[in-house]
C-alpha cells in the first residue's frame, strides 16, 4: 500500500483570526492618521523651524530619555532621513547599560546639563526633545538648557498623559518653544486586556511618525524654495555610496556619532 498523502497543513497549528493583535494596529493607524488634526500651526512652525536650521547649515538634534532615545536613533544616518541630524546619546539614560537604573536616571535634577552641554548647540539649530510622560526631571531641564543657547526646540510629548501626571511639576511642553502632541494615552498602553491589564505602547510609532512628517515637509518646503535638504539615500540604492560619502564628509565633524 502507498503512502497516505496528508493535507500541507496536518500537523501544523490552525491558523487563527488574530482580533486584538489587529484591534492594536487599528489604534496605531488611527492614531497616525490623527496626528497632524488640531495642531496644525504648530507643526507648520516646527517644519519652518527645521527648515530654516537647514538652509543655515544648523543641525537638528535628537535627545530623549528611556525608550524614547530611540527616537533620537531613528533620526540618525537613516535612509531617506537628514544628514544634518545629531543624535544626544548618553548610556545613563538609555536602556542598554541598566534599564531600571536609567528610570532612576531620567527623573535626576541637574543630569540634564551634565548630558546636553557636551554638543555645541547655537542659535542656528532645532532640538528636538522626546518625552510620553513629559514631566522627568532630565528631558524637562534639556529643554530648559537648550533654549538658554537660542535654539529652537520642539517637544514630543502626550499633551494627556503629562497633564495627568504633572501634580504640579514643570512640564515638558510648558519650556519648548513648539509643542507636538503625539497623542497617546496616560500609561502609553492602548489596549485593556483584562481589569489589570493595559498593554500595546504606541508613543514609539507616533514619535517616530511625527519625526519623520516633519522631516519631509521640511525638506519639501526647501526644495520650494530652491534649496537641497541633505537627504541620505538607502546603501543599496544606484548613486548612494557617492551621495551618502559627501554627506558624511560634510557633517562628521559636528555630529560626534557618525
Amino acid at each position: 500500500m502507498g503512502e497516505e498523502h496528508q493535507p500541507a497543513s496536518a500537523g501544523r497549528p490552525e491558523a487563527r483570526a488574530s482580533p486584538t493583535a489587529a484591534l492594536y494596529l487599528q489604534e496605531a493607524a488611527r492614531l497616525v492618521g490623527s496626528l497632524l488634526g488640531r495642531q496644525e500651526e504648530a507643526f507648520a512652525s516646527a517644519a519652518e523651524a527645521v527648515k530654516r536650521c537647514m538652509a543655515d547649515d544648523g543641525l537638528v538634534y535628537l535627545f530623549g530619555t528611556g525608550h524614547s532615545h530611540m527616537l533620537a536613533e531613528e533620526g540618525h544616518y537613516r535612509a531617506g532621513g537628514l544628514a544634518c541630524v545629531a543624535p544626544i546619546l548618553a548610556s545613563a539614560v538609555m536602556l542598554h547599560e541598566g534599564a531600571t537604573a536609567s528610570t532612576r536616571m531620567e527623573r535626576l535634577p541637574g543630569l540634564a546639563e551634565l548630558i546636553i552641554s557636551r554638543y555645541p548647540i547655537g542659535a542656528r539649530d532645532v532640538v528636538v526633545v522626546f518625552s510620553t510622560s513629559g514631566v522627568n526631571a532630565v528631558p524637562v531641564e534639556a529643554a530648559k538648557y537648550a533654549r538658554t543657547t537660542g535654539a529652537t526646540v520642539i517637544a514630543v510629548t502626550s499633551e494627556a498623559y503629562s497633564r495627568q501626571a504633572a501634580q504640579g511639576r514643570e512640564r515638558l511642553a510648558d519650556v519648548a518653544s513648539i509643542v507636538l502632541d503625539n497623542r497617546v494615552s496616560p500609561g502609553d498602553a492602548s489596549l485593556a486586556l483584562a481589569d489589570d491589564v493595559q498593554a500595546g505602547p504606541l508613543s514609539t510609532v507616533t514619535g517616530a511618525a511625527l519625526l519623520n512628517a516633519l522631516f519631509v515637509e521640511a525638506s519639501a518646503r526647501l526644495i520650494a524654495e530652491g534649496g537641497d535638504p541633505p537627504v541620505y539615500v538607502s546603501a543599496n540604492m544606484p548613486g548612494a555610496a557617492n551621495r551618502n560619502a559627501a554627506l558624511v564628509s560634510r557633517f562628521r565633524a559636528r555630529i560626534p556619532h557618525l
